[in-house]
């Protein structure tokens, strides 16, 4: 067999390990490696996951986002943190995804156990330097994470 087939086992496992892990987030590459010129991932991700806002500098760093199941919700801020657009996506919803351009600070939420969407940007892997974080907003394992992602959460109920 040439290739891979993106089925239903492959997302219940990615899953299951998505739910055996403090991240609470698995990735599956699709790209060869780190290096590759366009990195494309299967992400499974579980509703206490934190993906702190971040945008990406380089301008050939688009994001794209499409969710495959589940609900994920994106959300849009400004340079000084506040909210600019929040929007909630799923399979077959009005919104199935996002695409998202260089230089925009964005975040996503998981709204439902066992979502997981596929994520594409332009390779090779560079990681995020210190002005592509939002200041903002708490680090990874810090204490404020609770809080900021209900926050976050509760910024897609409405």
């Amino acid at each position: 067999m040439s290739g891979l087939f993106l089925d239903a086992g492959l997302l219940d496992r990615l899953v299951g390990q998505a739910r055996a892990v403090p991240r609470l987030r698995a990735h599956h590459k699709l790209h060869a490696d780190m290096s590759a010129p366009a990195h494309r991932l299967l992400v499974a991700m579980e509703p206490d996951s934190y993906v702190r806002p971040h945008c990406h500098l380089d301008p050939a760093k688009a994001e794209t986002i499409i969710v495959l199941r589940g609900r994920l919700g994106t959300l849009i801020f400004n340079d000084d943190g506040s909210l600019r657009e929040a929007c909630e996506m799923t399979p077959g919803g009005a919104v199935i995804g996002f695409d998202v351009p260089p230089g925009v600070f964005h975040s996503i939420v998981a709204l439902e156990s066992g979502t997981v969407f596929v994520e594409i940007k332009a390779g090779p892997y560079a990681a995020p330097v210190e002005a592509e974080w939002g200041g903002w907003a708490p680090a990874e394992g810090q204490p404020g994470v609770p809080a900021y992602l209900a926050s976050m959460r509760d910024s897609l109920a409405g």
